[in-house]
């Protein structure tokens, strides 16, 4: 099934924001150059944009790479900034990982 993300072994948060002006050669190119996963390995791979309410997915699927979008009407995505690298997810934490509602 294409992009079926049930299947990953791990999930990797890139830290910080990423220009999600890049593709999927860009997207590949910060995995091998900043963090030690490969990207063809059966993992997720999530960068977040400044304003944090869109998120890109990358994921091998064997053949080539799929290209997940995400992008909130409302809110934003609680992500972290400080550190310059990818942190492991477990299914439960990002079955349960939603979108922050706007200030009122």
């Amino acid at each position: 099934m294409l992009g079926d993300i049930r299947k990953v072994e791990h999930i990797y948060i890139a830290c910080g924001y990423t220009d999600l002006r890049r593709r999927i050669d860009g997207l590949v190119q910060i995995v091998q150059n900043q963090f030690s996963p490969d990207p063809c390995s059966n993992s997720l791979f999530l960068f977040c944009g400044r304003r944090r309410d869109r998120i890109k997915a990358l994921l091998w699927e064997g053949d080539g790479f799929i290209l997940l979008y995400k992008r909130v009407e409302t809110g934003c995505f609680q992500w972290p900034r400080t550190k310059a690298e990818m942190r492991s997810l477990n299914w439960t934490v990002w079955c349960c990982w939603r979108p922050t509602p706007p200030p009122t």
